[in-house]
């Protein structure tokens, strides 16, 4: 499953890194939590520089995020569907999921959503059939990215030749994330709340 990124980044360095992450947006079933600590080790091999390896790899998010916003405003929702329901390794549940998150907490799932597994790459999909304003969109997408891609890359530089350790403990660190997730969002709907009452008892 790595040789190809291995072959990637030997040929192209830094941007071999950020075309495999671009691919992993396209096609989620690629892991990011492979490919990232991947290029951190690369890095601590002197095969790339550490700072190019997280520029790179957060560019190559954000292409692949707006490729999938321009297939969401293109297509629109129903084609979306019809496609995603003929992809072998792809649910057209998955996105309906991921569309009804976005549609009930709005932009705040783009940035979190860059954390959780095969969310990350589906979010663009509703965030692009909406018309988010793209520079919107483009912030959001390059802060979530940035904060992923960093530990991945940095777990991967550290723990040099048992990088694969990261892969070993993402399943209980997804679980950890999507809580804090979960946390967060109950926090800005109990705030929201709680100013609404006050604002009616004034």
């Amino acid at each position: 499953m790595t040789d190809w990124v291995v072959e990637l980044m030997d040929k192209l360095g830094a941007p071999g890194a950020a075309l495999a992450i671009a691919l992993e947006n396209l096609f989620p079933p690629l892991p990011s939590e492979v490919i990232l600590p991947l290029s951190g080790f690369t890095a601590a091999r002197g095969r790339m520089d550490l700072v190019e390896a997280l520029v790179w790899t957060t560019l190559g998010s954000v292409v692949g995020a707006v490729a999938l916003y321009w297939v969401g405003a293109v297509l629109g929702r129903e084609r979306v569907l019809a496609i995603a329901a003929r992809l072998p390794l792809v649910k057209a549940s998955d996105i309906e999921k991921t569309e009804a998150w976005f549609l009930r907490h709005g932009r705040k799932t783009v940035f979190f959503g860059r954390m959780i597994p095969i969310f990350r790459s589906l979010i663009s999909v509703p965030a692009g059939v909406e018309r988010m304003p793209l520079p919107t969109f483009l912030l959001l997408t390059t802060a979530g990215s940035a904060l992923w891609n960093t530990a991945f890359v940095l777990a991967g530089y550290f723990l040099g030749e048992n990088w694969t350790l990261v892969e070993a403990y993402v399943g209980a660190g997804t679980n950890v994330v999507i809580g804090v997730v979960a946390l967060a969002m109950a926090v800005f709907v109990v705030v929201r709340l709680t100013e609404r009452r006050r604002g009616r008892h004034r």
